[in-house]
């Protein structure tokens, strides 16, 4: 495994690949490794030639009241983990070589960000899309990959990469969980024991939302209520969001049909989590309704 830390090397690397034509599957991360990330990585790997990790604590995309500063890293164990799943190349710079002056110029992403995450973290999705651009023209990958956990993130990456003719496919897989189906997330370390204890009825509580819809119930209105109750009853946390809206669009929705996603996202004392379920809700003859649960995006 080759460690870059410098864009100019990085550029000699993948010149020296796309000469010889092989494809390259990109996994973009900030660091704290997990289960989560080595997933991304190994599916990378099997379906490219050759695999680039990157890791980047990008300050873009905090703000000012946010964990930038306490954001977990460790690099030493993240090199180790990245080599064990064939990283062939990891790109690690600092933030001056990826920003050596001022941005003039930032990514404005101008819809699906008044919703969900961005509703409470404004100006946070600008900075994502602007640092995984900024990758994009980097590493010049064929494949990219993206953990469902973060649905809304993986939406508008791949609307910036329709409206702008990126050639770069992305690709979104399924949520890495814990035996009790809290989503892996570097911020999960965090979490007070009771925190972690209740932190499992997050997943549990689209779970029984994604049953009712399935029993019948169509009012997105009446499944976030159920939802909101049930986080109450059985969580100390503060409730940032539950949504339910189209998807990919991330438009809200009268009624639930077609391709739609069921999200929240809770605040803890200092960690803050999201999930999300994928339905796609479809009208049978006799008005009876098939869903099925999309793993992948």
């Amino acid at each position: 495994m080759k460690v870059v830390t410098t864009i100019n090397e990085l550029r000699d690397h993948i010149k020296s690949i796309k000469s010889n034509h092989k494809s390259i599957g990109f996994v973009a991360t900030m660091g704290a490794l997990h289960k989560g990330h080595l997933s991304l990585m190994e599916r990378a790997k099997k379906e490219n030639d050759v695999l680039v990790t990157s890791i980047f604590v990008n300050p873009l995309q905090f703000g000012p009241e946010e964990d930038y500063e306490v954001y977990p890293r460790s690099i030493e164990k993240d090199r180790e983990l990245a080599e064990s799943q064939k990283t062939d190349i990891l790109f690690a710079p600092s933030v001056d070589e990826m920003y050596p002056r001022s941005m003039v110029n930032e990514v404005n992403i101008t819809s699906g960000t008044d919703v969900l995450c961005g509703k409470s973290r404004p100006g946070h999705f600008n900075g994502v899309a602007t640092v995984v651009l900024k990758l994009f023209q980097l590493v010049q990958p064929d494949y990219a990959y993206f953990g469902q956990k973060d649905a809304q993130q993986a939406a508008i990456i791949k609307n910036m990469v329709n409206d702008f003719n990126i050639p770069v496919h992305v690709v979104a897989c399924e949520t890495m969980r814990e035996e009790d189906g809290l989503a892996i997330s570097s911020r999960n370390i965090y979490l007070t024991d009771k925190e972690r204890r209740q932190s499992a009825f997050l997943y549990e509580s689209l779970q029984r939302a994604m049953h009712q819809v399935k029993e019948g119930i169509i009012d997105p209105l009446v499944l976030q209520e159920e939802i909101h109750s049930y986080l109450k009853k059985h969580t100390d946390a503060e409730i940032d969001y539950v949504q339910i809206l189209s998807f990919p669009e991330l438009k809200e929705i009268n009624t639930i049909a077609g391709q739609i996603i069921i999200a929240g996202a809770l605040q803890f004392t200092k960690a803050r989590l999201i999930d999300n379920i994928l339905l796609h809700v479809n009208e049978m003859e006799g008005g009876n309704k098939y869903v099925s649960h999309h793993d992948e995006i």
